[in-house]
């Protein structure tokens, strides 16, 4: 069931981001992502619009747009893969923004696939110093 997030669930998303991040990014240290953590807690989240999906009382996934287009996070619980929790998600943002953008990984061939399969086709491209890796950057257009 997808919802709007409440502050209760801020402990098990972020729980479930840094799982989920830390494994679809492989090629960046783990240390990168725990260090980011108060970031996404105290500025990311708090200015974004998100919503979770919930499952037998668990969080399984969620999405949060910031500034009414850019999402600045999609994730699902790796136990949950490949059940449409990712799909649903998106299409939940998509009834709420006739645009939207995201910025991807080039070397997260998974991440990029879903999110070209979502209707995202890719408008950029920059280069994180801080990761040392190529971004890209994508975009979505109500029809």
């Amino acid at each position: 069931m997808i919802r709007p997030f409440r502050s209760a669930d801020m402990p098990p998303l972020l729980d479930l981001w840094l799982e989920s991040t830390t494994r679809a990014h492989p090629f960046i240290h783990s240390d990168y992502w725990v260090e980011s953590l108060p970031l996404v807690r105290d500025e990311y989240l708090p200015q974004s619009v998100s919503w979770v999906d919930e499952r037998g009382g668990s969080l399984t996934g969620f999405i949060s747009v910031l500034m009414d287009q850019f999402i600045g996070a999609i994730f699902v619980s790796p136990a949950y893969y490949r059940q449409g929790i990712g799909s649903a998600l998106m299409e939940k943002a998509k009834q709420h923004y006739p645009v939207l953008s995201l910025e991807v990984y080039r070397l997260n061939r998974p991440a990029r696939a879903f999110y070209y399969r979502q209707g995202f086709r890719e408008i950029g491209s920059a280069f994180s110093v801080e990761t040392g890796h190529r971004i890209l950057t994508l975009q979505w257009r109500e029809n």
